[in-house]
């Protein structure tokens, strides 16, 4: 386990031992993290907040069934990711608001750190934005394994366990987005494509 893991397994720990604190702390190490993941799922702030606190209230329900001494950062995750999830399943069966000229509202997105990019005041590089349209027209499963192992930085293994998958698939997955990330943007090459 590296020291983030280390420091998080634990602080989990004394968290489920009744150490109210402790989920502050637990939440001050993480959060910012979980959020950004949010974000580059969902495409909002606001509903990544909104995420982030149902995410960390799933967390404390479900302390009691944390395998104590494991890394708790894939489970935070998969709950994260279960939780966004959800709410995209919801939002697909919810009906499509209008403005009153009858148009699409438009929503800012976000950038590969989960920044919105309204919010960053400086123009967005053509590049970025050629990469964040083309993480948009991924499919599902590919995007979620490339920004889980690429983005935020998690083994196959941890992205296979967050996705509620296999290592092998997820290698699968993050390769086959690279492929098709290549073909949109029209690289010949993986080093050209800069996501890390």
């Amino acid at each position: 386990m590296d020291a983030e893991a280390t420091e998080a397994s634990q602080v989990m720990e004394r968290y489920c031992g009744g150490e109210v604190a402790a989920f502050h702390r637990l939440y001050v190490l993480l959060s910012p993290r979980i959020l950004a993941y949010l974000r580059s799922l969902i495409g909002e702030r606001a509903a990544a907040e909104d995420l982030l606190q149902v995410t960390f209230l799933k967390v404390h329900e479900a302390r009691s069934s944390y395998v104590r001494g494991a890394n708790p950062i894939p489970w935070i995750y998969t709950i994260a990711h279960r939780t966004c999830l959800d709410e995209l399943r919801k939002r697909k069966r919810s009906r499509v608001r209008l403005t009153s000229d009858g148009e699409l509202p438009s929503t800012p997105r976000a950038d590969i750190t989960g920044t919105a990019e309204e919010a960053q005041g400086a123009p967005e590089s053509p590049r970025a934005g050629a990469a964040m349209a083309a993480l948009q027209h991924l499919p599902e499963s590919q995007r979620q394994a490339l920004l889980l192992t690429k983005v935020h930085g998690r083994s196959h293994a941890e992205a296979a366990q967050i996705a509620g998958s296999t290592p092998g698939a997820i290698k699968l997955r993050a390769h086959r987005a690279y492929v098709t990330l290549r073909a949109i943007l029209g690289r010949k090459s993986e080093e050209e494509i800069d996501l890390s």
